[in-house]
């Protein structure tokens, strides 16, 4: 990755810290962006640490604020005028309450893929800058299992401006699946990441452009993420003590997205993971097809269309 340039979201911790250490190591220029708070902080000293020879940049970036994914956009452009060949999506929240972020939003939808299309909409200009230099550029998205389950089909309502308005805290189980409403929050924003990945490829393969989408899931990483469910209601700590025997690590995790992001043989539309079905918790990350639930006419069209109509301006490829 040396003379390749990164920028990824959500590094404090888990599948986005290695993500970012990896790049460091492998010589790219990495952007860090990330919430302020004293665990940014420390994190953003460990790489600095252990990569002390690294060219790293730590840029403020809270995605609970389309104000503040723009701001971050306009500094990532100062600190990049040779572009970006490399945004990927990674942060994301999980299983939190029904709350409205200041925007209005879902604070999972908003954090998990609005914010997201923000930022990819903002710095579409540096990664077609940094794709004409060097042959490609690339868009990775974070998806996750949780895609599948409770239900496959995008809902318009999740995309729209109903924050606090989307079925309450539950977060029930039924027959070892979560199906409260944290989960079915959860559910479509996962789901979204998966359809805009779909989207934009499809939109890039028609202007023939040099910039791949791709996505990846973790399996079940285990990572602060189920901490910060636990913490928040989401889960119990005693049945997430269980379900995270079958978890993988951080790194083995991370392998989905640093696949994406820099193997050679990855290519436009593929989505990485250890295994397509809804039970792929572990194992090694292989690419397998987009699949048909949401990578279809219909789905990607209200995708588009409704993050368009959230953050309030029009993102053309």
């Amino acid at each position: 990755m040396t003379g390749k340039t990164a920028v990824i979201t959500g590094t404090t911790s888990g599948t986005g810290k290695v993500a970012a250490l990896t790049l460091a190591e492998l010589g790219a220029k990495v952007l860090v962006l990330n919430r302020a708070s004293d665990r940014s902080t420390a994190s953003f000293a460990e790489l600095t640490t252990a990569c002390p020879d690294a060219e790293l940049q730590s840029v403020e970036c809270d995605l609970q604020s389309f104000a503040s994914v723009r701001a971050a956009a306009t500094l990532v452009r100062e600190i990049c005028p040779e572009g970006v060949h490399v945004l990927c999506n990674n942060a994301g929240v999980m299983a939190l309450a029904d709350t409205a972020t200041a925007d209005g939003f879902d604070v999972q939808m908003q954090t998990n893929h609005l914010s997201h299309f923000v930022l990819a909409r903002e710095l579409m200009p540096l990664l077609e800058r940094a794709a004409d230099a060097s042959g490609e550029a690339r868009i990775v998205n974070h998806s996750s299992i949780a895609r599948m389950s409770p239900g496959k089909t995008l809902l318009p309502d999740y995309l729209e401006e109903n924050g606090g308005r989307l079925g309450g805290d539950g977060s029930q189980m039924e027959n070892l699946m979560f199906r409260g409403a944290r989960w079915i929050r959860y559910n479509q924003s996962k789901l979204a990441n998966a359809a805009f990945t779909a989207a934009l490829h499809d939109r890039l393969q028609q202007r023939g452009s040099n910039i791949k989408a791709l996505v990846a899931h973790p399996g079940l990483a285990n990572t602060h993420l189920q901490l910060t469910s636990v913490r928040e209601g989401g889960m119990g700590s005693f049945f997430t003590g269980l379900f995270m025997r079958f978890s993988q690590s951080p790194e083995d995790g991370a392998m989905g997205i640093l696949s994406c992001m820099c193997l050679p043989s990855a290519e436009s539309g593929q989505f990485y993971g250890p295994g397509s079905g809804s039970s792929a918790f572990k194992g090694k990350a292989e690419p397998f097809a987009l699949e048909s639930f949401y990578d279809n006419a219909e789905t990607r069209d209200l995708l588009w269309s409704k993050s368009e109509e959230a953050i309030g301006d029009t993102f053309v490829i």
